[in-house]
């Protein structure tokens, strides 16, 4: 509608054109379109569930970027408590707690690693840990 003036509302266009129930105007069918219709509303059906699976698999398994970032973050997680326990056996007052924490940190990136390299340094690390685990339970025992 159009407004003219102060009094009046006239009608600015013809009709408009009804529109499918699909919300599309204006459309050639073509013979590929036309024959093919209903194979494309089966597909397009499927594609949405494929497309959904594909993306949960690809966030599962993530590029190599992404494995990386997880083990650099893992690898960043190790390296903190190795720093709290050279902190503590510096001033000496290394605590059991931490050493906890270095065995299950070495745990879990143990659960993720298939390097042969990066299994020899854990397994260091954890033979470290557990000879000054066993250094501070025999003081324990002895005070």
């Amino acid at each position: 509608m159009k407004v003219t003036g102060p009094g009046g509302i006239g009608s600015s266009s013809g009709a408009r054109p009804a529109r499918g129930a699909d919300g599309e105007g204006f459309r050639i069918i073509t013979p590929e379109s036309a024959g093919g219709a209903g194979q494309v509303s089966n597909v397009s059906a499927t594609r949405g569930v494929m497309g959904v699976e594909a993306l949960i698999a690809l966030q599962d398994v993530g590029g190599p970027l992404e494995r990386k970032r997880r083990a650099v973050r893992r690898a960043g997680r190790i390296l903190d408590v190795l720093g709290e326990i050279k902190v503590g056996l510096l001033e000496g007052e290394l605590s059991s707690a931490e050493l906890d924490r270095l065995r299950r940190a070495i745990r879990d990136e143990r659960d993720a690693t298939e390097d042969p390299g990066l299994e020899a340094v854990l397994d260091e690390i954890e033979l470290r840990a557990a000879v000054e685990m066993a250094k501070l339970e025999r003081s324990a025992r002895a005070a």
